[in-house]
């Protein structure tokens, strides 16, 4: 089959390559519909590794996808030819004390696509799990199905923040994930979230949606916004998701006392934290790694429209532009917030 390769650093090639396919008596064959483009993949190509995982041999790229199942094993009886669906595509050992602890997305043999050396999804067709395949409801687009894995990021970022209604978040960063994240907080209760970042264009697509208040922090002192948003009591939740290691200064001062802060992003650098500042205000710090157990919860909120993710979908290439798409991802444009890539009928 054709796929999208990374063949080392900043070299990506669109060729035939083998992929033997095995239809497992729990597995679905799925021809591959639409895939994002997400910050791991583009790093990927301009770094070739994260942290620990290095790209030392070819590799298909590309997680994030819906599809069409064209074909289930023997036991599998909740989807059938023809249905429309969204993939996990973390493949946890069912048997790990991780998984059993509930705790799948740290299982340390977990396969997940597109993180070395696990090939993606970047390609017409691949065999999944059937219980990491979900059924796309009718009102919801192949576009916005290959949306779930990110807004499950940031729904995973409120499960750990224990969001209660009415609380005011603070998320840092106004990139795909920062504002899934502020997305996710408004579905789970807060009554405000703050969201700050130093690119306008990608702060007026955020401050687009009812309950967001975008803030530029290169124009306006964050600290002093947040007092006087919050009459000096501080937000309830600060979710960093840019991942800057400048973003992790002085960032319990926004902070109530008793609150939670979460560290989404990832810094690419060791940061430094300041610890005495969290401990006066006994601040309760979470972190996330990926998602567990919010697939189907991130896919309800879309379908019953809590959630609008077609905003922040920017352009949509053929799956014969694939190389042209990232090339555009590495640019890192202001107004790019995803990216697609759409296969369908021409790539099968």
């Amino acid at each position: 089959m054709k796929a999208l390769v990374l063949e080392k650093t900043r070299h990506l090639a669109l060729r035939d390559m083998e992929q033997p396919l095995v239809l497992g008596l729990d597995d679905v064959k799925i021809a591959v519909e639409t895939v994002g483009i997400c910050g791991s993949d583009v790093h990927y190509y301009t770094h070739g590794r994260i942290g620990p995982y290095v790209v030392e041999k070819p590799m298909v790229l590309g997680h994030e996808a819906s599809g069409v199942v064209v074909e289930v094993g023997a036991n599998v009886g909740a989807l059938k030819p023809g249905d429309r669906v969204c993939m996990e595509p973390g493949i946890a050992n069912d048997k790990s004390r991780a998984t059993r602890l509930g705790l799948y997305n740290l299982d340390p043999d977990v396969v997940f696509w597109a993180t070395p050396p696990i090939h993606g999804c970047l390609t017409p067709y691949v065999v999944h799990p059937a219980n990491l395949t979900f059924k796309l409801p009718d009102n919801v687009s192949f576009a916005e199905g290959a949306m779930i894995e990110p807004l499950a990021v940031g729904m995973q970022a409120v499960t750990k923040a224990r969001v209660s209604p009415g609380d005011v978040a603070l998320v840092i960063g106004a990139g795909p994930i920062g504002i899934m994240v502020a997305l996710a907080a408004l579905a789970g209760g807060c009554s405000t979230v703050i969201i700050s970042d130093i690119q306008n264009p990608k702060l007026e697509i955020a401050g687009c949606y009812d309950g967001i208040v975008a803030v530029n922090s290169r124009e306006r002192d964050l600290a002093g916004f947040i007092r006087e948003f919050t009459g000096n009591w501080g937000v309830d939740v600060v979710f960093e998701a840019s991942g800057h290691p400048s973003a992790f200064k002085g960032i319990f001062e926004f902070i109530r006392p008793g609150g939670t802060a979460v560290f989404v992003g990832m810094p690419v650098e060791p940061v430094q934290l300041d610890i005495v500042s969290a401990q006066s205000k006994e601040v309760r710090i979470e972190t996330v790694f990926r998602y567990a157990n919010v697939y189907d919860r991130a896919l309800a909120l879309i379908a019953s429209g809590k959630v609008d993710l077609k905003p922040l979908i920017t352009e949509t290439y053929p799956f014969g532009e694939s190389v042209q798409a990232f090339e555009r991802a590495a640019e890192g444009r202001p107004r790019d917030i995803k990216l697609q890539i759409h296969l369908g009928k021409d790539a099968q």
